[in-house]
């Protein structure tokens, strides 16, 4: 189980709200959630076994898309949603993360997952924080311009 205490969710969700479009929202999640997702990609490839036969050690990455086989098992939310995901394209990798009949489990993703989750918080809060104002700034130079 994952227990983390996030504060200030409130205002910033507020603050993102605020901005006047919601493809701007949207953009600016999916900045901040893959670059903090990264932290855990970077870090999974550092733990892949190497000389596996494949190429796992190299094969962690990030993006919004998933294979057509996650994608029928990924439930989908809301329009508001926006959804990032890190992993392997290698499916070599849940063998090794998890063992089989033939060899020993080898884990990598579940310790680079507990050695980066704090960090990929805080950097998930400092992030948004920093571009919110951002964007909040632009919205409001734009409608400054406007009113003239």
């Amino acid at each position: 189980m994952i227990k983390m205490e996030f504060t200030g969710g409130r205002e910033l969700e507020k603050a993102l709200h605020e901005l006047p479009k919601h493809t701007t929202r949207k953009s600016l999640a999916r900045r901040v959630l893959k670059k903090a997702a990264q932290i855990f990609a970077d870090r999974a490839n550092a733990l892949a076994p190497r000389g596996s036969g494949g190429d796992l050690e190299e094969s962690y990455g990030v993006g919004t898309r998933l294979t057509r086989r996650q994608a029928a098992s990924a439930r989908r939310e809301g329009r508001d949603d926006v959804f990032m995901y890190a992993g392997t394209n290698d499916p070599a990798g849940q063998q090794q993360e998890f063992g089989n009949a033939h060899h020993a489990a080898q884990p990598h993703a579940r310790p680079a997952w507990d050695q980066t989750q704090q960090q990929i918080f805080e950097q998930i809060r400092d992030d948004m924080s920093v571009e919110v104002e951002k964007a909040a700034a632009r919205a409001r130079r734009k409608a400054a311009r406007q009113a003239r």
